[in-house]
């Protein structure tokens, strides 16, 4: 029986709907399962997505052709039934669920099923293949809960504001700022100094907001009075460290929020003061949590660590392949993930 997904050069292709999912090469219909960069490129001539993700979508590419879906609804293309369904990731991610002649695959994009304000959250789909990332598929990486990890960095945020230093953290642009400035209110850390953000992150701020996510105040940086400065803390893409942009704070001590920073000597590498291990993607209990409630039986693996994945649900009685793509391991092309840790140090 042929596949309802198989890798072409463009991307994965669903031949008997005739449409890609995340493609990495320009085509006719891309399904797109969330607009980081690495899952949403220029240049297709139609694009569907969750009606959530599309202020973020056409904010990055510009004026394209998008047909969005609000969450479980359905679609046929040519015979095939196409949803989209939570995936937990960052705003407006999904899954995406295709069936045909009674088979059922679900092409999972990047997931997590930890809680966060600005999205919606992970919801498990039945299917007879079920298509997952490992991007932390290793078992050192288990998630403190983010309540926790953002009372640490307020906690650190304080220290500087009372030292007069301004605190920068490096986070991604799309979906791991915003998910920080939503924990902080929540948090009620806002007392301890103004809220700024690099200006990579405001256009997505904008985005957030116009659908709807509750997002704090966020000051532009250069915006940003030099008397409030030393009590800021600065939301920064990983790209600004080392930079000339940093000159207007001073004093500063800097930290980046990711799930590399579980790693040990994580955070030397990078030369930081501090590292938070807060991540958008599934920890190593939370992609077997994912796969088992798939209830699936044939398990495809797209990123991150794929043989790792594929012998560890082997081991376990499941039909475990790997597709070979184009998606990075965290986040946006920018991330830079360090080298792959040693297991034994689990």
């Amino acid at each position: 029986m042929d596949d309802l997904i198989v890798v072409r050069p463009e991307g994965l292709y669903c031949p008997p709907g005739d449409f890609h999912i995340d493609p990495w090469r320009p085509v006719e219909h891309a399904i797109v399962t969330h607009a980081h960069a690495d899952h949403a490129r220029m240049g297709s001539r139609h694009y569907i997505a969750a009606q959530e993700s599309a202020p973020v979508l056409r904010a990055r590419l510009g004026d394209i052709d998008v047909a969005t879906l609000a969450y479980g609804e359905r679609i046929a293309r040519h015979g095939v039934s196409v949803s989209l369904h939570p995936a937990g990731h960052v705003l407006g991610s999904a899954q995406v669920r295709i069936e045909h002649r009674g088979r059922t695959w679900v092409v999972s994009g990047d997931y997590k099923l930890a809680a966060d304000p600005t999205c919606t959250p992970f919801e498990p789909v039945r299917a007879d293949v079920f298509v997952t990332e490992s991007t932390f598929g290793l078992p050192i990486y288990r998630w403190q809960d983010a309540t926790r990890v953002v009372g640490d960095i307020a906690q650190w945020w304080r220290s500087n504001a009372e030292a007069g230093r301004t605190s920068i953290v490096y986070a991604y642009a799309f979906g791991k700022a915003q998910r920080i400035a939503a924990e902080l209110q929540a948090a009620r850390a806002l007392d301890i100094g103004p809220l700024a953000c690099h200006g990579a992150v405001v256009t997505v701020n904008d985005a957030y907001r116009a659908a709807g996510v509750d997002l704090p105040p966020l000051v532009h940086a250069t915006e940003l009075d030099a008397s409030l400065r030393p009590r800021a803390l600065v939301l920064a893409p990983p790209s600004a460290s080392g930079t000339l942009w940093l000159r207007r704070f001073g004093d500063f001590s800097d930290a980046f929020a990711s799930g590399w920073m579980q790693v040990r000597g994580a955070r030397r590498r990078r030369a930081l003061d501090r590292g938070f291990a807060l991540s958008d993607h599934a920890d190593w209990p939370g992609l077997g949590a994912a796969i088992a409630a798939s209830g699936a039986t044939r398990i495809v693996v797209t990123h991150g660590q794929v043989s790792t994945m594929v012998r560890w649900l082997a081991e376990r009685g499941l039909d475990a392949q790997a597709f070979e793509t184009q998606f990075a391991d965290e986040g946006e092309p920018e991330a830079e993930a360090p080298g792959t840790p040693d297991v034994g140090r689990a």
